[in-house]
C-alpha cells in the first residue's frame, strides 16, 4: 500500500468513526406535522426536557441517551394523528442504572399547540419562545419558562420555578424552592396561584390587573406596591395581605409557608 493510499484510508476511517459518534449521540429523532390544535405529551424519568420555539411548521424531537448504562433506556413512541406521545422506558431490573434521556424539542412559534403533560421525575424542564398551552412539571429539578404566551402551569416538587417575560395566564408552584414570576400581559379570566411550601414567592404583574388578591406567609414578610391591606397575626408570626384590584374578577393567591412573598407592578 502506497503512502498516499494509506493516508486516504486513514482519513476515510477517521471520517467514518466521527460519523458513527454523531449517529450514536443522537439516539432518537422524529418530525411531527401536527398543525393547529395538536398536542404533545412527554414523560421522562431521568433527564432534562427543553422546548424551544423556532420558525418552522413541525414539531421536531431529538432525544439523547446519556450515562454509563445509556443502552438500558429507550424512547417509546405512542403518537397518534395530531398527538405526540413519548415516554422513557427502562427494564424492570434497572433500579440502579446510570442512564438518562435528554429531550430537545423544537416548537413552531405560533402554532398554539397544547403541551398537555411535559414531565420528568429527575431533571429540569425549560420552555422558551413560543405560544401554546403548557403543563410542565418535575419531581426534582427546576422549571424555567421564558418568552411564552398562553395558559401556563409550572410545578416542581423540589426546585425553583421561574416564569419570565410571559403573557397569558400562569399558575406556578413548588413544594421546596422559590417561585419567580413576571407576567407582562394577563389574558382570560381564570384564577392564578403562586405558592411554595418552603421558599420565597415573588410576582410581577401589570399595574392594570383586575383581581381579588390574597397574599400570605406563615413565617416571613409581605412586600407590595399595590393598594392592599397588610395584616400581622397578633397571635403568631403569620402575615396576610388582601384586597381588590381594579374590577376584581379572577382570584389571585400568593403564598408560602416559610419565606417572603411580594407582589410588584411591572
Amino acid at each position: 500500500m502506497g503512502r498516499r493510499t494509506f493516508l486516504n484510508f486513514v482519513g476515510a476511517l477517521v471520517l467514518c468513526m466521527a460519523a458513527a459518534v454523531v449517529t450514536s449521540a443522537q439516539d432518537f429523532q422524529k418530525t411531527y406535522n401536527l398543525g393547529e390544535g395538536g398536542s404533545v405529551e412527554i414523560q421522562n424519568v431521568s433527564g432534562d426536557i427543553n422546548l424551544t420555539g423556532y420558525d418552522g411548521s413541525a414539531v421536531v424531537v431529538n432525544a439523547y441517551k446519556e450515562g454509563r448504562d445509556r443502552d438500558q433506556v429507550e424512547v417509546v413512541d405512542e403518537s397518534t394523528q395530531g398527538h405526540v406521545a413519548l415516554r422513557a422506558e427502562y427494564p424492570h431490573d434497572c433500579r440502579n442504572c446510570n442512564a438518562s434521556l435528554r429531550f430537545e424539542v423544537r416548537v413552531p412559534r405560533s402554532a398554539n399547540i397544547s403541551f398537555d403533560k411535559i414531565s420528568t421525575a429527575s431533571g429540569n424542564v425549560k420552555a422558551e419562545g413560543f405560544a401554546g398551552r403548557l403543563h410542565l412539571s418535575t419531581a426534582s429539578g427546576d422549571v424555567t419558562v421564558r418568552g411564552v404566551s398562553g395558559e401556563i402551569r409550572a410545578n416542581s416538587a423540589s426546585g425553583t420555578v421561574r416564569v419570565a417575560d410571559a403573557a397569558g395566564m400562569v399558575n406556578a408552584n413548588t413544594a421546596s424552592g422559590d417561585v419567580e414570576v413576571e407576567l407582562t400581559r394577563v389574558d382570560g379570566d381564570g384564577d392564578m396561584r403562586f405558592s411554595s411550601a418552603s421558599g420565597n414567592v415573588n410576582v410581577r404583574l401589570p399595574s392594570s390587573i383586575n383581581a381579588r388578591v390574597s397574599m400570605s406567609t406563615a413565617s416571613g414578610d409581605i412586600e407590595t406596591n399595590f393598594p392592599l391591606e397588610v395584616k400581622h397575626d397578633r397571635y403568631g408570626s403569620g402575615t396576610r395581605a388582601e384586597g381588590q384590584l381594579g374590577g376584581g374578577g379572577r382570584t389571585l393567591k400568593i403564598s408560602t409557608a416559610s419565606g417572603n412573598v411580594s407582589l410588584k407592578s411591572i
